[in-house]
């Protein structure tokens, strides 16, 4: 992630709170060379990837299940999930621990990058940028601006960030 600390992050988000900035925190990953984002009061965990259990006869994009403190948690390769094909670990893969709609869910992505704190403004709808043949998991495009600088600009195009809808898209 960011090399802030906790510490860093929450009193950020306390300055921005105290200036009065609409902004909501995004976790930021990599699946196939892109960006995604997902909110991150779904994000309960992030975890190396543990030893997996293979369930028979499960989907593709189910590769099983894992123990997380006692309790057993479906793992979900995100990759195969958005269509992306399939790849082998690396270092950098993580599992995501997040709020499914009706139970936790691990979430299997190549890289977690950092936490954004998007404002509306930075947030585009699908719509506008990318038409109506978008899935309906998609629920936004995040552009998050280069702060710091007298005239806040967008950062580039690298980060470019498709924020995802997780009850749409684990329904």
């Amino acid at each position: 992630m960011s090399g802030a600390t906790p510490r860093e992050i929450r009193g950020n988000r306390r300055r921005a709170l105290a200036s009065g900035e609409d902004r909501e925190e995004y976790l930021g990953f990599v699946i196939d060379r892109e960006f995604y984002a997902v909110s991150l009061a779904l994000v309960r965990e992030i975890l190396k990837p543990p030893p997996v259990t293979e369930v028979p006869r499960s989907p593709p994009d189910v590769l099983g299940i894992v123990s997380v403190r006692g309790q057993i948690t479906t793992v979900l390769d995100l990759r195969l999930r958005l269509g992306a094909g399939a790849a082998p670990q690396t270092l950098h893969s993580r599992v995501l621990l997040v709020q499914g709609n009706d139970e936790v869910l691990g979430l299997l992505v190549d890289e977690v990058t950092q936490v954004y704190r998007l404002a509306p403004a930075e947030i585009e709808s699908t719509s506008s940028v990318l038409g109506n043949n978008v899935g309906s998991h998609v629920a936004g495009i995040g552009r998050p601006r280069v702060r710091g600088l007298r005239n806040e600009q967008h950062s580039s195009d690298d980060e470019v960030l498709i924020l995802l809808d997780l009850a749409s898209l684990l329904g």
